[in-house]
């Protein structure tokens, strides 16, 4: 199809949103961020990015650039689920940068290729201003984050409780990134106190005494899982916004940047919004589905068995997306 010669506008101008524009400047498309937050800035994130995410930053041409920010390079997977343990290697090694660095690198690009950045609200063409945020008092998961320095490994670990997990993996500089979610109720009962709730979690505490905290903890929520795959509007949704995925399976960047491409690409073309979506299903719905399942029954009793039964290689390999380029 022939590039659109109308106006790309965006809302939002973090991963998605600056992938979509990325695309849709390679398509001869004009196009408008709209964006009011600082960059770079910090944000509550598992910073880990599974190995298919070279398809899309080669997509928008910043894949050397991602490189030469020096990612901490992730070859293991360990799941702990208090008295059980497993740890297995990836299938390709994954990396962890954080969204200090790669936010602001992504953004930057998208301007200097020509795209206008703005702070005025106007109807925007790809919707990519992140995830809903209203649920009841009570039954709210919050997620938190924070950097450490110390010892880092080649791991990104997943420590299970009951009602929450803590991810932990390296990023850039030697720093690692801790980050997880928990119920409402259990942060009340610790006054919101990140380290007070690490300190009940005998393999959390134990991995943490030999680092140290570099930043306060930074919280966000409520979090609600959810994805609308089913919707055909005339605004094109993307990253979280579209669909927001269970963190613990640390592919909510790779699918925000999946979906950003894929947004930028069928506006600039002039493409339907539903067969947007059509696609979009067809990237995200089974690892959705897949870790919709495993998130449910790791807030159970029946967590040990999961981790006795699914090896870590499985897990890893169920809840990716799809791929591909362009």
């Amino acid at each position: 199809m022939k590039p659109a010669s109308n106006l790309i506008r965006i809302q939002g101008g973090g991963l998605a949103g600056s992938a979509a524009a990325l695309t849709a400047l390679q398509r001869g498309a004009s196009v408008r961020i709209t964006e009011r937050s600082q960059f770079p800035r910090h944000k509550v994130c598992g910073e880990f990015l599974s190995p298919e995410i070279q398809v899309p930053l080669e997509q928008v041409g910043l894949w050397d650039e991602f490189v030469a920010e020096k990612p901490a390079r992730i070859q293991r997977i360990l799941l702990n689920f208090g008295t059980r343990e497993k740890c297995g290697r990836l299938p390709e090694p994954g990396w962890g940068l954080s969204r200090y660095v790669l936010d602001d690198l992504l953004l930057r690009r998208a301007v200097q290729r020509g795209a206008e950045r703005t702070d005025s609200e106007e109807e925007p063409t790809i919707l990519a201003s992140g995830r809903s945020s209203g649920a009841p008092k009570g039954s709210r998961l919050f997620g938190f984050k924070a950097h450490f320095t110390g010892p880092a490994t080649d791991a990104v670990e997943l420590y299970f409780f009951k009602g929450g997990y803590v991810g932990i993996n390296g990023v850039e500089n030697g720093i690692t990134n801790v980050c997880g979610l928990a119920p409402e109720s259990l942060l009340q009962r610790y006054g919101f106190e990140v380290d007070e709730l690490a300190a009940t979690i005998d393999p959390l505490r134990q991995r943490l005494k030999a680092m140290n905290r570099s930043m306060k903890w930074m919280h966000t929520g409520p979090l609600i899982f959810e994805n609308k795959l089913e919707v055909s509007g005339s605004c094109y949704l993307a990253g979280d916004a579209l669909s927001f995925v269970d963190p613990f399976t640390g592919s909510g960047m790779l699918c925000a940047l999946l979906t950003g491409t894929l947004a930028g690409a069928y506006a600039a073309e002039g493409r339907p919004v539903s067969e947007y979506v059509s696609e979009s299903r067809r990237i995200l719905g089974s690892a959705f589905s897949v870790a919709s399942f495993f998130r449910r029954v790791a807030r159970t009793d029946c967590a040990g068995l999961l981790a006795a039964c699914v090896p870590p290689r499985l897990l890893f390999a169920l809840t990716r997306p799809v791929a591909k380029y362009l």
